[in-house]
This record gives structure tokens, sequence and C-alpha cells, in this order.
């Protein structure tokens, strides 16, 4: 088939690969270049650079509502668009520029989770699956008819990085065998029943809230490990919590009950126990190991 990929972040690269191998991708719409890290420099997308690196041609449009635009889109003559978090809205007649449209590779079950954050709202609600579903897009939210799902289970030590990776390899897999049976798979209407708003991951969201429940802290830290990360503040300095565990302890939310042998937290209910750490600008690295040349007095109250 000839295709036309639309992708940005690392997630969408595997299914970019995939297709490459067995389709003709005539070209990769991907967001422009974006500063990054201390220098500001310009850092392409990972999209952008896998297509760049095997020749594929690259369109970087800051929008898709302009006539032009979507006659340029139009013109590429493909058979079917494949959307992995593009990260542009995609007017109607970009949706229905191709013979079969735009099919898009989402990273959960729809449709439980619709929004921009599915892979990190799954873990954080302590959902026991996730899944890709690979659907036919049109102009609604996350509201197209469903093609083909696969689940992926989400254990007690699923982190946000691990199923966003599992998510990924599936949604490759996924995408090529809807296309390999595109003709004689029937779409399946979603319900708006159960359905879940996945909302973007706020700045403000890393701050740990240890008035939370031990149980929710933790699932929030696996879920938002590695990015963004939940944090606290010691004597101004930030400390990144990347992996935890319940303890039964309690105490004021936020009180330190043992910060020399562990690093033992109270939150509103129950306790943490700190297992991975990372102070600010260091490497993360065992709480064992960072108690060994550092530690938190006892009865200290981390401010939420």
């Amino acid at each position: 088939m000839k295709i036309v990929f639309m992708g940005t972040p690392d997630f969408a690269v595997s299914a970019l690969a995939r297709l490459a191998e067995k389709h003709d991708v005539v070209c990769v719409y991907t967001q422009a270049p974006k500063e990054a890290g201390r220098g500001h420099q310009l850092r392409k997308s990972p999209v952008q650079q896998f297509a760049e690196a095997h020749g594929l041609p690259v369109r970087m449009p800051k929008s898709l509502r302009a006539a032009e635009e979507q006659e340029a889109f139009r013109a590429l003559g493909a058979d079917v668009a494949v959307v992995a978090a593009y990260g542009l809205i995609l007017p109607k007649p970009v949706l229905e520029a191709f013979p079969y449209g735009c099919i898009n590779i989402h990273a959960s079950l729809l449709p439980r989770w619709r929004g921009a954050a599915p892979i990190q709202r799954a873990i954080e609600a302590g959902d026991k699956e996730s899944g890709i579903t690979v659907m036919k897009m049109d102009e609604g939210l996350d509201t197209g008819d469903m093609l083909m799902k696969a689940a992926v289970a989400i254990t007690a030590e699923t982190t946000g990085g691990s199923l966003h990776d599992a998510l990924a390899e599936t949604g490759a897999e996924l995408i090529v065998r809807t296309l390999d049976n595109l003709e004689n798979i029937r779409p399946e209407k979603q319900s708006d029943e159960n359905t879940c708003y996945a909302a973007k991951i706020s700045k403000e969201e890393s701050r740990i809230d240890f008035s939370q429940p031990a149980e929710v802290l933790e699932r929030k830290i696996r879920a938002f490990n590695p990015y963004p990360g939940m944090y606290f503040e010691y004597e101004g300095e930030r400390f990144k919590i990347l992996r935890a565990r319940v303890a039964a302890e309690n105490g004021r939310p936020g009180e330190i009950l043992e910060g020399r042998e562990r690093l033992l937290i109270a939150c509103g209910k129950g306790a943490i126990e700190v297992t991975e750490i990372q102070r600010q600008g260091k490497k993360s690295m065992p709480a064992a190991d960072l108690l060994r040349g550092f530690s938190f007095p006892a009865k200290t109250c981390l401010r939420n």
C-alpha cells in the first residue's frame, strides 16, 4: 500500500519502521524541531530522525487547516494515512483525502481512555490492563470506529516507561496486521459508557502530595516514571522518587518516619518506602545507596 505516516515521538517510530519494511511510505508528517536542553538547541523529533536516516520524505507543517496544505496532502495519492501520536488536529478534508482515510494507533483499549496521556493514566488509575486500539479516525477525540485491539497486562512492576515500550511494539505489530486484513475487518462502533478522559500531564502533578493515600502515590510514581517524574523538596534540593512500595506505618502526611536505614515517608493513609531515588543533578540509584552518605532526619515533615 501507499502510506502517508504521521507521528512525532518515540512511540511512533516502531510502527513507522515496520510499515517502511513492508509498504511504500510516500511521505512522513511530523512536528517541527523544538528547542531542548540548556542550550535551547533545536531537536528533531524521533520520527523525523528515523525518516531522514532511511531516506523518507518529511513534511512539517504547523497546521493542516490551510487549503494549500490539504491539497498538498491529497496530491500524495496514498491509499491510507497511518497516525501515531502526531500531535496536530486533522481536519475533515485530511481525514477524507485517501480511499481508506486515516487510521490511528491509540495507546489504550478504547473506549476506556481517550485523550493525551492514556499510558500514564491507566497505571495511575490502577487498571489491570492497557493495550492498543487501531481505529478509523473521525472528527471526534479518539471516537472513531475500532478496527483491531490487543491487550497488554499492567502488573505491580509496570512503569510508564515499560508500558510505553510494550505498547509501541504492540502497536507496530497491530497496524501491520490491520493493513493486511483491512478489506475483511468489520469496524466496531465505540460506546461512550465507562469512558475516561486521559488529560495531558501538567507540571504541577509532578510534585508529590503526601496527603494522598500511599497506594495512590505508589501507582502515580510508577505511572510518571521516567517522565515527568514525581519529586519532593528537602532543604532546597529536589529529590525524584522513581520507585516505592506501600508500607503499613502511619504518621503525619509528609513526615519522614525513617531516613537512615531506609527512607519511609508517611502519607494520608499508610506510608511509602522509597526504593529508587534521584537526587537533583545526579543519576538515579537505589535509596539504600543514597542513605549510605546522606540521611533525612526522622520527624522532619516534607511540604506538599
